[in-house]
């Protein structure tokens, strides 16, 4: 069993924290990693910068401009990432667009991701077909989970297929729009979660794009295993830096009760 299947086994409503590998400086990576570990992010997700990450909001945008820069590429992130498990215990994911994998060796990758301790990949626009005739094997051999999205459009019998190939989470994207802070969860999102747990996945849910509070996260928990907050954390890194005290705090400000 493999840390996220370990996970979702173990905990509900777990908090999944997203940040762009090289931001808001470039050796930057690691110390937010243990900086979430430390306070109490669930999985990560390493951003993997992109010049042009169609899915992503203009904070995240900004972010992978920045973080390409600085110089950050797929071959120092995993020179940045090459002992991280003697420090972090928790899942850790990359996510990114497929035109820097396959300039890099998607065999390459993935082998790669193995040795350095990866549990998963999200990877947008990576075709579902094409992932399973060309690379469904290589993924599977290394033990590395590829992590598909769902957004409302996606058709039932299509996210059928998703779950049978899935091994790690299904990524719901909440709406039809880029990544963003948003303040509330609307009722058409509500009628897409619940269309999605009726056809009784066995795969685990996370929600993600506009998740920022915990009122957001909260809502989300209620209709998945738990969710992804990435631009308001994003945005929080490139105004406090790597500071672990905001860090934990912002980490408890969305998964914790308020206190009486």
């Amino acid at each position: 069993m493999n840390r996220l299947q370990q996970l979702f086994l173990e905990k509900k409503n777990s908090c999944s924290l997203y940040y762009t590998a090289g931001f808001p400086q470039l050796n930057a990576t690691l110390p937010i990693l243990e900086a979430l570990q430390a306070g109490g992010a669930d999985l990560v997700e390493i951003g993997m910068p992109f010049s042009d990450p169609l899915a992503d909001g203009p904070t995240i945008q900004a972010s992978s401009e920045q973080a390409l820069e600085h110089g950050m590429s797929i071959k120092l992130l995993f020179e940045q990432l090459k002992e991280v498990r003697q420090t972090i215990d928790i899942p850790l994911v990359l996510m990114g667009y497929f035109n820097p994998v396959f300039k890099f060796g998607v065999e390459r990758f993935i082998e790669q991701c193995k040795e350095v301790g990866i549990d998963g990949v999200i990877i947008p626009d990576l075709p579902f077909d094409e992932y399973c005739e060309k690379y469904q094997r290589l993924f599977d051999e290394a033990g590395v989970a590829n992590i598909f999205l769902i957004t409302p459009q996606t058709s039932d019998e299509r996210i059928k297929r998703i779950d049978a190939q899935s091994k790690g989470f299904i990524y719901m994207v909440s709406s039809a729009s880029v990544t963003g802070v948003k303040k509330d969860v609307e009722q058409e999102q509500i009628d897409y979660f619940n269309r999605v747990n009726g056809l009784q996945l066995k795969t685990p849910r996370l929600i993600g794009f506009g998740i920022s509070n915990r009122s957001t996260f909260e809502t989300a928990c209620q209709h998945a295993s738990g969710a992804i907050i990435g631009s308001a954390f994003v945005k929080l890194i490139g105004e406090q830096g790597v500071n672990n005290d905001k860090i934990r705090d912002f980490i408890e400000r969305i998964k914790d009760k308020p206190k009486i």
